[in-house]
């Protein structure tokens, strides 16, 4: 999936506008979630617990991989702003995962504190400004086996890197990167579960209403023609379709943290991310 400027910011505009339909920001969180404020079996709570000795290393560590997959373009494009090449940049994030798991950083944080987003950017920070770790790390041949790296994760990250690559800081190509790839996250998650309930030719139609596209959505009317279904049937399915990616994006958000107040705190940083000029 390739991003482009106009894409990018169609896609957080209608963001805003999902986060502004429910009035608040903590609406987005589920009724299991709002029984307590902490849910330990989210991905980071398995990381952080294995820290800890409290959960399984291997567990934890596909917990991880997984978490880095998303995270995987945003610390590219961090590397890649501090002005080293493509294949340098890939390297080195591979070799910082490598890295991470070798010397087991993620024991170091603080439950109540740590948030995956800022414990990975201050970690790429400190395992670059540390040359001997770094070229070790390198010699071993990275994180290769730890995290799999395929060609078009390397194209869709270079293209996240050129998109953001004028913004004025390293941190903020960071932030905007994970951003964007956290959006799209919740985009992937929302199709395949589309697909796993056979509606994928439903999806694809709607897709439309949540912004991205190439042009605005068909008329209501037009599309209820072509989908066999009455008009006021179509825009319950276009509600849901919403509903269900702000749904969608709070999860992806939550497993990056250890409560939900974490989780409201970071969907509030996502807000501000995307309204920033």
């Amino acid at each position: 999936m390739r991003y482009t400027e106009s894409e990018f910011f169609s896609r957080l505009a209608f963001l805003l506008a999902v986060l502004i339909e429910t009035g608040d920001v903590k609406t987005l969180a589920g009724n299991e979630c709002r029984q307590s404020d902490f849910f330990p079996s989210t991905h980071w709570s398995v990381v952080l617990a294995s820290g800890r000795g409290e959960a399984e290393p291997e567990v934890a560590q596909a917990a991880l991989a997984e978490l880095c997959q998303i995270y995987w373009a945003p610390l590219y494009s961090f590397v890649r702003s501090r002005g080293y090449t493509v294949h340098d940049a890939q390297d080195l994030t591979q070799s910082f995962f490598a890295y991470l798991i070798e010397h087991k950083i993620y024991a170091r944080v603080d439950r109540q504190k740590g948030r995956f987003r800022a414990f990975l950017l201050a970690s790429m920070k400190n395992f670059l400004a540390h040359e001997a770790d770094r070229a070790r790390t390198l010699k071993r041949g990275g994180g290769q086996n730890f995290l799999p790296l395929y060609e078009e994760q390397i194209e869709n990250a270079e293209s996240l890197f050129q998109t953001h690559s004028s913004t004025s800081s390293e941190d903020r190509v960071f932030d905007r990167s994970w951003a964007a790839a956290l959006v799209t996250a919740g985009l992937e998650r929302l199709a395949a579960d589309y697909r796993g309930e056979s509606k994928e030719k439903l999806f694809k139609e709607l897709r439309a209403f949540l912004g991205g596209g190439a042009g605005p959505p068909p008329p209501y009317a037009e599309l209820a023609v072509r989908l066999g279904m009455s008009e006021s049937t179509l825009r319950t399915h276009v509600t849901r379709l919403r509903a269900r990616y702000r749904e969608a994006l709070h999860a992806e958000v939550r497993r990056t943290v250890a409560t939900e107040a974490q989780a409201q705190e970071e969907l509030h940083v996502l807000l501000r991310v995307l309204t920033e000029n």
